[in-house]
């Protein structure tokens, strides 16, 4: 176990993914810091008092008691509801998130569930499971209008791949007054999404789950979208009223959904989705990515530089990335 360590990697992983590579990867980014992961919870409560900055899922609030070395806690998610915000807050620690990490490989999925319906490459699928050499029709992508729920590094990052397929392009996004890289950008007032989905051959939900979004696709929005559109949920699956969409599936109210999260979720073994040939499912695996360690460090060692230079310049240095959270500086 390292000694005076700088950093700290708590014990508890994500995604399957080893803290122990995390650790590494941190270390190859900072080498002139000691970075030390706590396997144990006594490494911790023996690591942490000793940390300048602590990373992990969450924090105890008990390690936060004889933390004072402490300037930056470094959450391994994006969301950062599970954190004791009101702790370290008090105790005048930063906080920053992983957000950005998982939107390449979320953005690719989204392309590739598309691609799946324009093409009907799932019932390829199906005939090759069945050893049938039948023709099936397909459709084209090109010329397609894509609606984007959600601007934010996920959204940006589908836009971003859609360049180069002659779609169409609409946003939504808080303020649609902001623009942003579609075609068209609205907001997300009933009249708004109403507009952008009777024009769309293809929804994408790229939003973050809220008070405003949730159920944001249900029965009335359904109905609104034209009978050949599809549905990508790559958010969260509150986001879309379930029951609504099983029946618009059923009786062809849309062509399709690809859903990557479900409400509820875990899906029960028993529901009605798995049986519909018209939806995808896969079991939240849209941001799985073997680069999750490297982006993450690479976030978390400008912040640690971005510290360094404040300290430097007495509070004058680099912004934080992914800050949720920093104190307000109490220079004069």
């Amino acid at each position: 176990m390292s000694t005076n360590p700088d950093i700290v990697v708590l014990r508890e992983g994500t995604e399957g993914l080893s803290m122990e590579s995390y650790a590494e990867t941190l270390r190859e980014r900072l080498p002139e810091h000691t970075v030390a992961l706590a396997r144990t919870p006594t490494a911790e409560r023996e690591l942490v008092p000793q940390a300048q900055v602590v990373t992990g899922i969450t924090i105890d609030e008990s390690l936060l008691e004889a933390a004072d070395r402490l300037e930056l806690f470094a959450c391994t998610f994006a969301g950062t509801d599970h954190v004791p915000m009101d702790a370290l807050a008090e105790r005048g620690v930063a906080v920053t998130n992983a957000g950005g990490i998982h939107a390449p490989g979320i953005a690719e999925q989204t392309i590739a569930n598309m691609l799946v319906f324009a093409r009907n490459l799932h019932e390829g699928w199906r005939r090759k499971r069945n050893g049938e050499w039948r023709h099936f029709q397909s459709h084209e992508f090109t010329d397609s209008t894509v609606t984007i729920v959600g601007l934010g590094s996920i959204g940006q990052e589908v836009v971003k791949r859609l360049e180069g397929f002659e779609v169409e392009t609409i946003g939504i996004r808080y303020t649609p007054s902001k623009g942003g890289p579609t075609d068209e950008v609205l907001g997300f007032e009933d009249a708004d999404i109403h507009a952008a989905f009777s024009r769309s051959d293809y929804v994408v939900l790229a939003c973050p789950l809220n008070d405003l979004t949730r159920g944001l696709v249900g029965e009335d929005e359904l109905a609104t979208l034209p009978p050949n559109a599809v549905l990508v949920n790559a958010a969260r699956g509150g986001l879309v009223d379930t029951d609504a969409l099983v029946s618009a599936l059923q009786h062809n109210g849309i062509r399709g959904a690809a859903l990557d999260v479900t409400d509820p979720e875990p899906l029960p073994n028993d529901h009605e989705l798995w049986d519909l040939e018209n939806c995808l499912l896969t079991p939240h695996t849209g941001g799985h990515t073997p680069k999750h360690w490297d982006r993450l460090a690479d976030i978390v060692a400008t912040n640690v530089a971005a510290l360094e230079a404040d300290e430097g310049d007495e509070g004058e240095g680099d912004a934080l990335e992914n800050v949720v959270y920093r104190p307000e500086s109490t220079d004069e």
